[in-house]
């Protein structure tokens, strides 16, 4: 990164990476649950001089505090608090936002609340949609609840290897960038993840929403990037959110789960297209839910007689 901004919102300070400072155009990049601003320093190198990257750490991540009180703290309604706080800081208006996993779930609820909508311009959603599969969130909640601790820096490496295989990370440097970005060392000289461990909480105490109205609500152009192999967000719900978004751009990342590191060319450059390309505001399909559906809830329309 080339600069850190330090805000206070509330008790927690928020640290907020920024790379080329000077750029004439911006974006806020926002991470997964459990990673941190850093992660978007190849995505910036990549997406050039031309634009400002914004990459907050989330509350209990990074360089920014540990919450006293998760319950209130490590939830969506704080994260875009949070958000409007970084939005307002910046003095951004509107926006292009591109969030990961947790952070394009924040995007979405943004892009739809009456009082933020307006200050996101364009949306990319990487590897999650409004709807996903619960084997996924299962799988994320059984990991994240759990402490882990290592004995040695390299133990910590091999389960980050492990863990994070579906990223598509491809060479050795990369992974051992990772793992360093991702280590704290505890009192006893074992190491352990970065991120509190009470961030896990969220899937306690976070209420779930249906978040399809919450797509259905917004206006701005959206991009939605999949994992090929990825066991949270389906090709299957790509096609459904394409059914009231039919001008929603996809991408599609081969050999690769979730979530896709945009960290390469080939991922990159389709998110810039997206970002440079003009467009109109879409206007969302609001035509009546098929018979066949009300009647048989089926997503696939009945065999013709």
């Amino acid at each position: 990164m080339d600069e850190l901004t330090l805000l206070k919102v509330r008790e927690l300070e928020i640290a907020v990476r920024v790379w080329n400072p000077d750029a004439p155009r911006t974006l806020i990049a926002w991470h997964g649950l459990a990673r941190h601003g850093g992660d978007f320093g190849e995505f910036a190198r990549q997406l050039g001089p031309e634009w400002r990257v914004l990459a907050p750490d989330t509350p209990g991540r990074g360089l920014s505090s540990w919450s006293l009180y998760p319950a209130h703290d490590y939830l969506y309604s704080h994260y875009m608090t949070i958000a409007r706080a970084v939005l307002d800081h910046f003095e951004l208006e509107r926006t292009a936002w591109v969030g990961t996993s947790m952070g394009g779930l924040l995007g979405m609820l943004l892009a739809a609340d009456k009082d933020t909508a307006s200050r996101i311009d364009r949306l990319v959603l990487n590897d999650v949609g409004p709807e996903l599969e619960a084997d996924g969130l299962a799988s994320l909640a059984s990991y994240f609840t759990v402490p882990h601790r290592f004995t040695r820096f390299s133990e910590l490496e091999t389960e980050l290897r492990r863990h994070y295989a579906e990223f598509g990370i491809e060479d050795d440097a990369a992974w051992r960038q990772l793992a360093l970005n991702s280590a704290r060392r505890l009192p006893d000289g074992s190491w352990t993840h970065h991120y509190d461990p009470r961030i896990g909480e969220q899937f306690i105490h976070d209420t779930p929403r249906d978040l399809w109205n919450d797509w259905r609500a917004i206006r701005c152009p959206v991009m939605v990037i999949r994992g090929g192999t990825s066991t949270l967000l389906s090709a299957e719900s790509i096609d459904r959110m394409r059914e009231t978004r039919p001008d929603l751009v996809s991408l599609e990342v081969p050999e690769c789960g979730h979530a896709p590191m945009l960290d390469r060319a080939s991922q990159v450059e389709p998110v810039l297209d997206f970002l440079t390309q003009p467009m109109q505001t879409p206007t969302p399909r609001t035509t009546r839910t098929p018979w066949w559906r009300r009647l048989f809830g089926q997503r696939q329309a009945p065999a013709a007689e």
